[in-house]
């Protein structure tokens, strides 16, 4: 199977900049096929529309009543408005299209586009919280954490006839979000609730983004909440086993991404997502990339299942974080490691401003013409070779010689095509020159003599087969160095 690459597109800041391109309105169902094609072009199998559900009134006005909001909007956008916000798309009053962007109609139309150009769709899914303003409050107050107390990180539900103090949403490290309901998980009838949810999400695309995924995982669950009475605890087995299995007995190929962290990413895996978010490679590269090698190989045993990515909606640009060069380096790791590949609408473009969820509209930015070439020679020239699409093998740098531990900074990725092809991705994070010996595992090393082609660059080598298979590769990279080689037998 092919591993996937996923686009995220913040779907109201898009759609309202296609509008102003057209001088119209344009929605989900009107999508130019101008887009599908380019999608289809650079490779992606799967496009994520984040921020396609109705968000809540009463959230959003708490929203505009932030300081800390009102000051991030600043940065992002300045001189905004109210009619720019939108609220966040992750405080949901009802898992439908709002009428601004098509409607269910038009994401039914986008869905189906999407297919005839062979892409997948990919929505959000919130299991841990909803908007304030959900029916369910006042219908049914029962099915979120109830509040024993006028706690600050409360409010006011049910009907008012029978008033109810609900519990805002939070994680349990840091401070409430004051624009969600917190779900009771401790409750069938709410996991009962919510997987219907799920299976109506389900009928109208191929996969889900589980935001904070862990935060339902029974053990962290109770233990955030365990200072707060249920008085209906019914339940003793995960949430996600018995969902995702409901959900495949209905779509047996539908795809599950878990937002996860806090080393719950193979727990989540176990209990049948198909990849989960591999924040520590993320912070390595960014952050620590003297450390990018040995996150790799000590969690190499679930990486097929793991999404990397360099930036998405909660991270920071990657453009404004790393050089060009190391952003280089950096793009070339996410795309040529197995799993899935996450890429971030205007990280192609080189973009440096995160916008807030919460905006309807983003501030410009010209695009950065190098790094749109960059992803561009990457991607179409990973597109054509083995990266990606066959049987991957880490390999362990070996120092090049007694004292030089500069091999410590390689990433090396071997990829076979076929027994007498195979590309190597060699990666140096180091800001030196960086050698090591590379013990090559492709069959049949002894009996050819080999060329290797830097598929990124005019390098082009010829070497020996035995001596491939019985010392290994010698490789000299420069600082942030980073090459796609193509192995082809001399004949």
């Amino acid at each position: 199977m092919r591993h996937p690459i996923l686009f995220e597109i913040n779907t109201r800041c898009w759609l309202h900049e296609l509008s102003e391109a057209s001088d119209s309105r344009v929605t989900l169902g009107i999508v130019p096929d101008e887009h599908f094609r380019e999608w289809q072009r650079l490779g992606f199998t799967h496009i994520w529309l984040m921020g396609v559900w109705t968000s809540g009134k009463r959230a959003r006005e708490q929203e505009l009543d932030s300081a800390d909001i009102r000051t991030e909007l600043d940065l992002a956008l300045p001189g905004w408005t109210k009619d720019d916000v939108a609220g966040s798309p992750y405080s949901i009053s009802g898992y439908h299209v709002p009428r601004a962007l098509g409607g269910d109609t038009g994401l039914k139309r986008f869905r189906s586009k999407l297919h005839q150009h062979g892409l997948k769709l990919i929505l959000d899914f919130v299991p841990n919280h909803l908007a304030p303003d959900h029916p369910w409050v006042a219908t049914h107050p029962e099915r979120f954490v109830q509040c024993d107390s006028t706690d600050a990180s409360s409010f006011i539900g049910g009907s008012g006839d029978y008033p109810v103090r609900l519990c805002n949403g939070r994680d349990p490290y840091f401070a409430p979000w004051n624009d969600t309901v917190q779900l009771d998980y401790r409750r069938q009838d709410t996991r009962t609730a919510m997987l219907g949810e799920l299976e109506s999400i389900a009928q109208r695309c191929d996969g889900v983004r589980c935001d904070m995924a862990m935060l339902v995982i029974n053990d962290i669950f109770f233990d955030t909440w365990k200072e707060q009475l249920c008085r209906d605890t019914e339940v003793t087995e995960d949430f996600w086993p018995t969902a995702i299995h409901s959900i495949r007995e209905q779509h047996a190929d539908f795809l599950f991404l878990a937002e996860a962290y806090w080393n719950r990413e193979r727990q989540l895996i176990q209990q049948g997502f198909d990849f989960a978010y591999h924040k520590q490679f993320t912070d390595a590269v960014i952050h620590q990339r003297d450390t990018v090698q040995s996150v790799v190989l000590s969690n190499e045993d679930w990486l097929n299942q793991s999404a990397h990515f360099l930036e998405n909606h909660d991270e920071q640009r990657v453009a404004a974080e790393l050089e060009p060069d190391v952003h280089r380096a950096a793009a070339l790791a996410i795309l040529a490691l197995p799993g899935m590949r996450l890429l971030h609408e205007g990280q192609l473009r080189g973009w440096k401003i995160k916008t807030p969820v919460r905006l309807a509209l983003r501030q410009r930015e010209e695009t950065d013409v190098r790094i749109a070439q960059m992803y561009e020679q990457l991607i179409t020239t990973l597109n054509k070779t083995s990266v990606g699409n066959g049987d991957h093998m880490f390999l362990k740098p070996g120092p090049a010689w007694d004292e030089n531990e500069t091999s410590r900074w390689m990433l090396l990725i071997e990829w076979h095509a076929g027994p007498d092809q195979f590309h190597l991705v060699a990666i140096n994070f180091a800001p030196h020159r960086s050698q090591c010996y590379a013990a090559i595992t492709a069959g049949n090393l002894a009996q050819h003599a080999w060329r290797m082609n830097d598929l990124l660059s005019d390098e082009s080598y010829e070497r020996d087969g035995e001596a491939l298979q019985f010392d290994g590769l010698y490789l000299d990279l420069p600082a942030y160095g980073a090459q796609c080689f193509e192995f082809n037998p001399i004949k």
